[in-house]
């Protein structure tokens, strides 16, 4: 089904992939087949499910986490957490919601669409980024800011089911906790004051973006993937699945599944954190497969800088020894020229 979006006059049809999902075909449309180079059947390593670091964040030794997590983004840009802190049962409601929500019919859905031309993230759609060789990704998703309230726009938060915005809100006042602890002992790793990447990253005003996945069946999931390779541009994602498989992560050159672990949160580095740490951190790469059976989801939430923050190596990693590796820029000018595929 195809819904007719206008802005400013402009109409633009778009098709969403839950619609296509739903024609219960045998075969996909030519533009969701990925070449040979990328597509899962040829390029995952089978067999084999990779065990990233799991750290318990429950208790311990403060010093002896800061060098977990350290070790971790620096080896991997990638770790799960476990014992954060966020009940299982504020989690299990902000999937609900988020499942309850994609379910609904599709016009309702259409409420929440991306206004064209409208240069931010927010809202109901189908594509993010600038298509490479006309390839599309296999999912739908909905984005919404969390986090500061002066960022928040409840146009883009779903009325229905009722109890969403009361989810969100909790899952996100727990969220807060996890993430400030986290970029706390990512700073301590660097031998850096605690705040050093928060104030660096945009103190106060860093935003919290949620998206949410919604990855339908695939009848050919060999051929297409959920979301391509990527780094997230954020300083830090921290992601709640569900308990259908699909993260992948490169490691050497090759595909390999990520191992589920119920409850636990996935923590990626983002490009912001591998620039402020001058290398020392490094952004994971990643992508999304799908399933031919099952509907997947999953629930990131980009932490970001300000649009008009500039970030850069952090001064104190910096010396004639260990020169600059990135140039400082505004965190908007560096999502714009990702999104368009253009260079840094």
């Amino acid at each position: 089904m195809k819904y007719s979006l206008s802005d400013q006059g402009e109409k633009m049809e778009v098709e969403r992939v839950q619609a296509i999902a739903s024609k219960t075909l045998d075969t996909i449309p030519s533009e969701f087949i990925r070449s040979e180079a990328e597509q899962p059947a040829i390029t995952t390593v089978h067999g084999s499910v990779l065990e990233v670091p799991t750290i318990d964040l429950g208790g311990g030794d403060e010093d002896e986490l800061v060098r977990l997590i350290s070790k971790a983004s620096n080896e991997w840009g990638l770790f799960q957490v476990v014992n954060h802190g966020i009940p299982n049962e504020a989690i299990g409601n902000l999937q609900r919601v988020g499942k309850e929500f994609f379910e609904l019919p599709q016009q309702e859905k259409e409420v929440y669409a991306k206004p064209q031309g409208h240069d931010g993230e927010e809202g109901y759609g189908t594509k993010l980024q600038r298509e490479i060789e006309g390839k599309k990704a296999w999912v739908d998703h909905l984005f919404h800011n969390i986090w500061p309230p002066s960022a928040i726009n409840y146009k883009f938060w779903p009325t229905n089911p009722p109890s969403y915005r009361e989810a969100n809100e909790e899952y996100a006042k727990y969220l807060r906790g996890v993430a400030e602890k986290l970029l706390k002992y990512l700073s301590r790793g660097l031998g850096l004051v605690e705040d050093a990447i928060k104030e660096g990253g945009g103190g106060e005003e860093i935003g919290y973006l949620l998206k949410i996945n919604y990855y339908p069946p695939c009848p050919r999931p060999d051929l297409a993937l959920g979301v391509p390779a990527h780094t997230d541009m954020s300083l830090l994602t921290i992601l709640v699945p569900n308990d259908v498989p699909g993260l992948q992560v490169c490691r050497d050159g090759r595909w390999y599944d990520v191992k589920y672990i119920p409850n636990a949160l996935i923590i990626h580095i983002g490009d912001q954190i591998e620039i402020m740490s001058n290398g020392k951190y490094k952004a994971v790469l990643h992508r999304t497969t799908v399933n031919k059976d099952r509907t997947r989801m999953s629930w990131p939430v980009f932490i970001e800088p300000p649009h008009d923050h500039a970030v850069g190596p952090i001064a104190e990693l910096i010396d004639e020894e260990n020169p600059a590796k990135y140039r400082t820029k505004k965190y908007g000018d560096y999502k714009y020229c990702k999104l368009n595929k253009l260079p840094q």
